[in-house]
C-alpha cells in the first residue's frame, strides 16, 4: 500500500512516467480479464482504453480503500460487463454454453482446488520453446472455450495472479463458489490439455 501511495501521488501530479510505469505494469492482464467477459479482441481493447481513461479521470476521487490494481480491475470488470451485456443482444441462444458438463478427473486435485499431479515442464530440452508455445497457444484457446464465469476466474486467478479475496470481491462471488468455478475450470484445462500432454512426454 505505500508503493501505492507513492504511485498515486505522482499520478495524481501528472507524472506521465508514472502512468505509463502503471500500464506496463496491469495492461496485458486488464486485456486477458477484459477478453473474459467480452467475445472480441476488439472489444476487449475498447473496454481497456476506456478502463484507462476511467482511471485517469477518476483518480482525485479514488480513497485508497482497496489497492490500486483491485481498484483498476474493478472499474474494467464492470466496464466489461455492460459492454457483454450490449453485445449479448446480438447473440443467439444457441451460442450460450450450458454450465451442466461433468468436471473431468476430480481426484487430480488436492482440496485447494490446485493440481496433485502438475504438468511436465518443458523447458529442459531444445525442441521445448516450441512445444511450450504451442502448449501455451492450446492452453488459451481451452480457457477461451470455458463458459464466461469460470473463464473470468481462472484468467484472474492462474493467469493474472490474483489473490482470491481479490477475485471474490471483483466478481462478486462467494469463496466457495470462487472455489467451485476455479475448480471446474482447471479440471476442463487439464482435459483439453491432457492429449498434448501425453504426446509431449
Amino acid at each position: 500500500m505505500d508503493d501505492d501511495h507513492g504511485l498515486l501521488e505522482r499520478l495524481r501530479a501528472g507524472d506521465e512516467d508514472a502512468f505509463q510505469a502503471l500500464v506496463e505494469r496491469h495492461d496485458a492482464a486488464l486485456r486477458r480479464v477484459a477478453r473474459t467477459f467480452v467475445r472480441t479482441s476488439t472489444a476487449a481493447d475498447e473496454v481497456v482504453q476506456e478502463t484507462w481513461l476511467a482511471v485517469v479521470r477518476g483518480l482525485s476521487a479514488f480513497e485508497g480503500r482497496s489497492s490500486l490494481r483491485t481498484w483498476i480491475f474493478r472499474i474494467l470488470v464492470n466496464r466489461a460487463r455492460t459492454r457483454a451485456v450490449r453485445d449479448a443482444r446480438s447473440i443467439p441462444f444457441s451460442a450460450l454454453e450450458s454450465d451442466d458438463r461433468p468436471t473431468v478427473e476430480p481426484a487430480a486435485f488436492a482440496a485447494d482446488g490446485r493440481w496433485i499431479s502438475a504438468p511436465p515442464r518443458l523447458d529442459s530440452d531444445p525442441e521445448s520453446g516450441l512445444l511450450s508455445a504451442e502448449l501455451r497457444e492450446h492452453l488459451l484457446e481451452a480457457v477461451d472455450d470455458l463458459s464466461p464465469a469460470q473463464r473470468a476466474v481462472i484468467t484472474l486467478r492462474d493467469l493474472v495472479g490474483a489473490p482470491p479475496a481479490e477475485v471474490c470481491e471483483l466478481l462478486g462471488l462467494t469463496e466457495v463458489n470462487q472455489r467451485v468455478l476455479l475448480h471446474r475450470a482447471r479440471a476442463r484445462v487439464r482435459a483439453a490439455l491432457l492429449p498434448l500432454m501425453e504426446v509431449t512426454r
